[in-house]
């Protein structure tokens, strides 16, 4: 039996068990896969459904235009709608989203327009402003407005709620979703919480969003907001879809712990999701610890979107580097056991005896060359050795006759994973120099040292 076109896939995504990272917790925990719709990503349900009540209350007519302001998933689900229903598509995004979401829109034949992220809401700049602005100025256009469009959280209300109930057969306890629209948490915990009063919903947000404290205390306290890494939930306004009373608690996650979680996720169970489906696990450990979890509760999780969007960023080890969001081992770690212990090497004169020497004294296989703090050359036993066989007397010729190419040179901070590039079958070491340009040595023993411990 076919479908008759793409839009037919969307809903019925699996609930996945975790394993790994959950397995000291009582509970069962389940994540909600949200990147098996078509458009990779949950989004798609509520783009649909919004477009749908549109097109019944005349909001908008055949040829014409969706214009939006998205953080790249609902532009998705949007686009794919308009492809099979003959829509066109303007979206206004900010610059703080992975390139790879813009790409995949402008893929899908959506115009893509990329705004400033560090602006207020209300700024002619901003990428709500600059949608709202578009949706007067294009005829036959319809202005999607996913924040306050509640047939957003209706979506959620008619499709992923049911889906969850039946799912987990009833037994469902927690509703864990890193929150932005307020659309998927709000739909989804209405119909839940229809279903079970006693069911807890927990929200994620991040630093430098509103939401948090809004639902603490009822005010809008724009001291919260601040630009913030984190994508695809948290607000600088609360939108329309919210219905706080329907949520049992809130936590922030940081930029740094959202990430390194959602790469723990790839690694230890397997899913590859995107950046807020770490944000979520995250902040379900971190209320977990104050709202004990039992053997027999079910925690299901929403895990929003694909890694394919944040490719470039979380999935990127320098990206997440020149953030410091690894917490990786650096040349400066490796060396910095050592004290004052100086760097053993030689001059272009010495002899090939003196090496071999030295390499006995102090147990090493690598010597640098130097001459005037310069690095010039490299004396290594495996290259020495081969050298011995084929002639024994060379142990009289001086070091500028058999020495090898310089070690390369990398910045003191090289991180540990990034050095072992630099280790060939010919080089076996890399050198640096600390702050006050002082020569340091790591061999290829020092790596292996380092990343089995």
């Amino acid at each position: 039996m076919w479908l008759n076109n793409i839009l037919e896939t969307i809903g019925n995504t699996p609930l996945i068990k975790l394993n790994s990272i959950t397995k000291k917790l009582p509970a069962t925990v389940l994540a909600k896969v949200e990147y098996f719709n078509p458009g990779n990503s949950i989004k798609d349900r509520m783009a649909l459904k919004m477009l749908e009540v549109a097109e019944k209350e005349g909001k908008i007519k055949p040829g014409g235009t969706i214009i939006e302001g998205t953080s790249g998933n609902t532009g998705m689900g949007l686009a794919l709608a308009a492809c099979i229903k003959g829509y066109k598509c303007i979206f206004t995004t900010t610059d703080k989203q992975s390139k790879e979401k813009a790409d995949i829109l402008k893929a899908v034949g959506a115009e893509v327009i990329v705004c400033p992220t560090n602006v207020e809401p209300d700024d002619p700049r901003s990428y709500y402003s600059v949608s709202k602005r578009l949706a007067e100025e294009v005829p036959n256009s319809w202005y999607v407005n996913q924040y306050d469009n509640l047939a957003n959280r209706l979506a959620h209300y008619e499709q992923t709620g049911p889906e969850i109930w039946e799912q987990t057969e009833g037994k469902v306890t927690h509703l864990v979703v890193a929150t932005g629209t307020g659309g998927t948490i709000i739909g989804t915990a209405k119909y839940l919480k229809e279903k079970n009063p006693n069911i807890k919903i927990w929200a994620i947000d991040s630093y430098g969003s509103l939401l948090k404290k809004y639902f603490e205390t009822g005010e809008l306290d724009q001291k919260e907001v601040y630009p913030y890494i984190s994508e695809g939930f948290g607000e600088d306004f609360v939108p329309a879809n919210y219905d706080m009373s329907v949520i049992d608690k809130f936590t922030k996650v940081t930029d740094k712990d959202g990430a390194v979680m959602a790469r723990r996720i790839a690694k230890e169970e397997g899913l590859f999701c995107g950046y807020s489906a770490g944000s979520c696990l995250q902040g379900m450990l971190q209320l977990a610890k104050e709202d004990e979890l039992k053997k027999d509760d079910v925690v299901v999780l929403i895990f929003h979107d694909h890694g394919s969007r944040y490719v470039g960023k979380i999935y990127n080890d320098q990206w997440m580097l020149e953030r410091g969001f690894l917490d990786v081992k650096t040349f400066k770690d490796l060396v910095g056991g050592r004290g004052a212990q100086r760097l053993i090497n030689l001059k272009k004169d010495d002899s090939v005896a003196e090496a071999i020497d030295l390499m006995k004294k102090y147990d090493i296989e690598n010597i640098p060359v130097m001459d005037a703090e310069i690095s010039v050359g490299a004396i290594s036993a495996g290259g020495l050795f081969n050298k011995i066989l084929s002639n024994p007397d060379i142990k009289s010729q001086t070091i500028e006759s058999v020495m090898e190419k310089p070690y390369p040179q990398v910045a003191f901070e090289t991180p540990v994973e990034r050095l072992s590039s630099f280790i060939t079958k010919e080089n076996g070491a890399v050198l640096s120099k600390d702050e006050s340009g002082t020569f340091h040595i790591v061999t290829k023993y020092d790596i292996i040292q380092s990343l089995t411990k």
